[in-house]
C-alpha cells in the first residue's frame, strides 16, 4: 500500500511539473496533477499487488 502512496504523491508532484513546462495555467497544473497521481498510484498498486503475489 506504500507504494500506491508514494506513486500518488509523485505522479502529483510530476504532473504539475509537466503543466508548468508546457505553460499551462492553475488549472492545467491541477488536471495534469490529478491525472499523474491516479497514474502513478494505480501502477504503484499494480506492484505492490504483484510484489506480494511473488513473495508467497
Amino acid at each position: 500500500m506504500l507504494l500506491a502512496l508514494i506513486g500518488l504523491v509523485i505522479g502529483a508532484l510530476l504532473g504539475a511539473l509537466v503543466a508548468r513546462r508546457r505553460k499551462g495555467s492553475k488549472t492545467d497544473m491541477l488536471q495534469y496533477a490529478a491525472v499523474f497521481a491516479i497514474l502513478f498510484a494505480l501502477a504503484g498498486l499494480f506492484l505492490t499487488i504483484f510484489i506480494l503475489r511473488a513473495s508467497g
